[in-house]
C-alpha cells in the first residue's frame, strides 16, 4: 500500500477520485495519519448533501466522527488502481532484486520506474503521467 504522502502527491498533481465501494482513503491533518479507512456499503459510505459530497461513518461508535467532507479525505488507491490508472502506457511489472521496475510508454518512449513494492512503483509512474499531462 502506498503511504499518505505518496497519495498526498498523487491529488496535488491532479489525480480525481470518484469514490466506489472498497476505496481506502486517509483523513490527513485530523491525528488520524496512519489510520486507512476503507468505502463500504454497510459501514462508510459517500452521501450527496446541499453543502456537497460527505463521507459518512455508520455504527463507528468507537469513532468520534459522524461524517467529513470529502475534501478532507485522501484517496489511497490500491495496486490495481495505480496500474488500470496507467492505462494504455503500462507495458510491464518486473520483480527486480532490490523491488520492482514499472515499464511505461510515455509520449513515444519507453520509461521505467523503480521502487520497494509494486504500489510505490506505479504510483511513481503515474506520477510522471500526470506531470506530463498537465
Amino acid at each position: 500500500m502506498i503511504g499518505v504522502e505518496v497519495a498526498q502527491l498523487l491529488h496535488q498533481a491532479g489525480l480525481v477520485w470518484k469514490p466506489a465501494p472498497g476505496d481506502r482513503f486517509a483523513i490527513p491533518d485530523r491525528d488520524l495519519d496512519d489510520e486507512v479507512f476503507v468505502l463500504s456499503t454497510m459501514t462508510i459510505e459517500v452521501y450527496a448533501m446541499p453543502e456537497g459530497q460527505v463521507i459518512g461513518f455508520n455504527g463507528t461508535t468507537e469513532w468520534a466522527l459522524d461524517d467529513v467532507g470529502f475534501d478532507e479525505a485522501l484517496w489511497v488507491p490500491r495496486e490495481d488502481q495505480l496500474r488500470d490508472l496507467l492505462g494504455g502506457t503500462f507495458r510491464s511489472l518486473r520483480r527486480t532484486d532490490t523491488g520492482y521496475d514499472v515499464e511505461v510508454t510515455l509520449l513515444g518512449e519507453s520509461r521505467k520506474y523503480s521502487a520497494a513494492t509494486p504500489e510505490e512503483a506505479y504510483a511513481a509512474a503515474l506520477l510522471h503521467l500526470l506531470a506530463a499531462c498537465r
